[in-house]
């Protein structure tokens, strides 16, 4: 039985707040790389090139970020507002339709869809737990249409799980091969900010008959506001902790806790599920398997990196009871179809050029148990 974990960061369209947030944080950056630059009297062709790029990012050249999009009473269809459209009244009862709406999400691009279906192709799990994903039409078609494409086998059970927070960040479990879920429970695990927080417990019957829990998280981040971000991590991590303990006084030790908790294994925040509890992170099996950082990076261990040669700052686990563990046979990690920036640099699939053509920040996953 293979199962998979994979933060895939929507399929087919994203909530536009994230690549703002993305934006903002980056703006101190280049505007600070911008006045180095002109200190220098950028007098280089390669600093004059920079400049340039900067001054776009930046948005000196005025450059009209258009996030709107024309509804007209033709065949039903959405069309995009063009600069050489004349300029139209925002729609009232007098327009007829002929105005504006704003335009929530931003689309992924066809290439970035593929890879997210290409990592699925390549681990080929039984059991699929997917998280940030926007909606049930868009795992449906891309199980059922994206997958197949790739010559995957498209999963039997679909189970998207919508969460309170209202931007496209769901949560979603994907069956194959004879396995089933069983039942599924939804625990609240932190309330402090305007929307609740869900651990989702899934109880899953194996191809054989067997039970199995899977604890599926996704905790708090704020880089804009990390001391308030690790105080509900940790309330959230003590949750799901207790949630677990609760789980194995049933008499139940099949238990996987997984998901994006958003902070490296040092980090004191979900300490009650890394150093205080007997859960214990499929990274440190010596069956864990992937491809290395190339050059220098291959024997550099860089803090909160999943381990030696594989530094890039772990942020999603997967963590097993001891039985679980016990009955592990392999493990691995695909980050194939992630971007790398200059440092370090690993193997990527051929066809992923840019970094807007990467499957996600996040790399997938994987266990087999016997």
């Amino acid at each position: 039985m293979k199962i998979a974990l994979f933060n895939i960061q929507n399929l087919f369209h994203r909530d536009r707040v994230f690549t703002e947030l993305e934006r903002s944080r980056n703006f101190l950056n280049w505007n600070k790389e911008f006045d180095d630059l002109l200190q220098n009297k950028a007098e280089k062709p390669t600093s004059m090139e920079r400049l340039r790029e900067l001054a776009y990012l930046l948005r000196f050249d005025k450059t009209n970020y258009n996030s709107y999009a024309i509804l007209r009473k033709k065949e039903g269809e959405l069309y995009f507002k063009g600069m050489e459209t004349p300029n139209e009244t925002k729609a009232d009862e007098k327009t007829n339709w002929n105005g504006w709406i704003k335009i929530q999400t931003t689309p992924i691009s066809s290439k970035a869809i593929a890879h997210k279906a290409q990592v699925i192709r390549d681990i080929d799990p039984d059991i699929l737990i997917l998280q940030e994903v926007e909606d049930r039409n868009s795992l449906d078609e891309f199980n059922n249409l994206i997958l197949p494409e790739l010559d995957c086998t498209s999963f039997d059970h679909c189970i998207l799980v919508p969460n309170s927070e209202g931007k496209g960040r769901e949560q979603a479990l994907l069956l194959k091969n004879g396995h089933e879920l069983d039942s599924i429970k939804f625990h609240i695990i932190d309330t402090s900010e305007k929307f609740t927080h869900e651990l989702i417990e899934y109880r899953i019957k194996t191809k054989e008959g067997e039970l199995f829990y899977v604890l599926s998280a996704y905790f708090y981040e704020d880089e804009l506001n990390m001391e308030d971000a690790w105080e509900i991590r940790n309330k959230q991590a003590e949750n799901v902790s207790k949630i677990y303990q609760n789980i194995l006084l049933t008499g139940q030790h099949k238990v996987m806790v997984t998901g994006t908790l958003n902070a490296p294994s040092y980090c004191k925040s979900i300490s009650p599920l890394l150093q205080e509890s007997d859960l214990k992170d499929i990274t440190k099996h010596l069956s864990f398997e992937v491809d290395y950082d190339e050059g220098i990076d291959e024997s550099y261990h860089r803090m909160g990196a999943y381990r030696k040669g594989v530094n890039i700052k772990q942020k999603d686990f997967m963590l097993l009871s001891p039985e679980l563990f016990l009955r592990m046979t392999d493990s691995g990690l695909n980050r194939k179809a992630m971007w790398p920036k200059e440092r370090p640099q690993w193997s990527t699939y051929k066809t992923l050029k840019t970094k807007i053509d990467a499957a996600s920040e996040h790399p997938a996953i994987w266990c087999t148990i016997d």
